[in-house]
């Protein structure tokens, strides 16, 4: 059983004799169960380590693990319906099994994350990767709802993307659509990108990426982005122009989408957007450069759920397949 953190956003009596759905967030370095009403509510929360070095085996038997244990503690009269799975890696839409995963959880792909937690729970199993998740959670219960189209893009140690039609997530003909941060940006030039090739927005704009780009302009290397954020508000001017760069890459390639899809809203998360104002200001202004003008005035807009967002969007697709 895994050692977990537990957080509660509500009260697990106030859900006696009321049905509810669970959700896992699995990502890279945490995971996160919780237990949701139909409305968007969280009821209970539970958080343990993602052991993802070891494998695929553990990973799912820490998440089984939280959800058998809000089970467990649930109020008398609380039914769990279904279970709704954010996961990193690209998730095969029709069957729920991971294409492919980087290696910060080994031999995660190839996982039949639905037969395997089906298989352990004995609940119904929706499946979707985690941006997607994120992007339909602040769709459906966040700062776009009510919006009938909206492109979300999560800026972190990664970039990625996902465009919600009518509370549907586009996860495109081969379940990969999403994968911003491998456009290319005239702001990385030939700068070598994780997925092999050059010159990607991922190279220049993630949170390591403007690591390296301090550590390329001082000569100076930098333990990881937070190094840089501290720098600059201390005054270092090296710093704070990586910061401006940054903000500024993201906002020219989110104007280009904003250009080709024309959305109702778009939102920003990632731990990327905690650089603050002078990031912030960069991209929107990048944006409004970029956009064209009938759709400068799209708006841009910080997530608002935090990490509720996955596991809410999660939820919501677990709500989709009880009767």
């Amino acid at each position: 059983m895994p050692e977990a953190s537990s957080p509660r956003t509500g009260s697990v009596a106030s859900a006696a004799s009321t049905e509810v759905v669970a959700a896992l967030d699995i990502g890279g370095t945490k995971t996160t169960a919780a237990l949701v009403t139909r409305q968007g509510k969280v009821v209970d929360r539970l958080t343990a380590a993602t052991p993802g070095r070891v494998g695929a085996s553990a990973v799912l038997d820490t998440a089984a693990g939280l959800v058998d244990q809000l089970r467990a503690r649930s109020a008398a009269g609380t039914t769990v319906r279904a279970l709704g799975v954010g996961s990193a890696g690209v998730i095969d839409r029709t069957t729920g099994r991971v294409l492919s995963a980087t290696d910060v959880l080994a031999g995660w792909a190839g996982t039949d994350l639905r037969g395997s937690l089906h298989q352990a729970l004995g609940l119904p199993v929706t499946v979707i990767n985690d941006v997607h998740a994120h992007a339909l959670g602040e769709a459906r219960h966040g700062v776009a709802a009510g919006c009938e189209t909206v492109l979300f893009v999560a800026v972190g140690t990664g970039i990625g993307a996902s465009f919600v039609i009518g509370g549907t997530v586009l996860a495109g003909a081969h379940s990969a659509a999403g994968h911003a941060g491998h456009q290319p940006s005239p702001y990385a030039g030939s700068l070598p990108c994780t997925c092999g090739g050059r010159g990607h927005l991922e190279a220049i704009a993630a949170g390591p990426g403007l690591a390296d780009e301090y550590a390329r302009r001082t000569g100076q290397p930098v333990e990881d982005l937070r190094s840089v954020a501290a720098l600059a508000a201390a005054g270092d001017e090296p710093a704070s122009e990586v910061i401006r760069l940054g903000g500024t890459a993201v906002g020219s390639a989110v104007g280009g989408l904003v250009n080709m899809l024309d959305p109702d809203a778009v939102v920003i998360g990632g731990g990327v957007t905690g650089l603050g104002e002078p990031w912030w200001q960069a991209l929107r202004d990048a944006v409004r450069l970029e956009a064209l003008p009938g759709l400068a005035a799209v708006p841009v807009l910080a997530s608002a759920l935090g990490s509720d967002a996955p596991v809410l969007g999660a939820a919501a697709l677990a709500w989709e397949v009880v009767s």
